[in-house]
């Protein structure tokens, strides 16, 4: 009898376990997946950075690296966030939103056939910048910080 019951706990801590590992797994796939995009994008803003500005082939060159980092902010974007960080979830939705915009707007001014648009250089660079606001929120979020000075409305329910 001993042994029928000390069988069961050992089976029941056994199903304890793999069920609180697969939610650390979850985590840590997230957390993995973030670092990446981190990664990633910090690689494509050093590529950008490294553009020589009086090159033929700048414009070109800027255009491939962002379209490279829309790919990243749309793949952020498609990350499925767990449930204590859901409420992140929209916010990374609207950042790749506003990086695609941004990206579209930067071929739209550098346009082979047009001379460069300040208008719509502007308007690239404000949803350039509102993409990254919201990967700054996000990940202030993530380290457990209060994103102070960002422009939020944060309301409690």
């Amino acid at each position: 009898m001993k042994r029928r019951f000390l069988c069961f706990g050992c089976a029941i801590l056994a199903a304890l376990a793999l069920c609180a590992c697969g939610r650390d797994s979850e985590i840590t796939q997230f957390k993995d997946a973030i670092d990446s995009f981190c990664t990633n994008i910090s690689t494509i803003d050093t590529a950008i950075n490294n553009i020589d500005a009086e090159s033929d082939t700048a414009a070109s060159e800027l255009l491939l690296h962002l379209d490279e980092l829309d790919a990243e902010f749309k793949t952020f974007g498609e990350l499925d966030f767990p449930d204590e960080f859901n409420y992140l979830e929209p916010l990374a939705d609207e950042s790749s939103t506003y990086m695609t915009e941004a990206v579209s707007s930067y071929h739209e001014v550098y346009k082979d056939d047009s001379s460069y648009n300040t208008s719509n250089a502007a308007y690239a660079k404000e949803n350039y910048a509102r993409a990254y606001k919201r990967v700054q929120i996000i990940i202030a979020f993530l380290h457990g910080e209060d994103p102070e000075n960002m422009g939020l409305i944060i309301t409690e329910e």
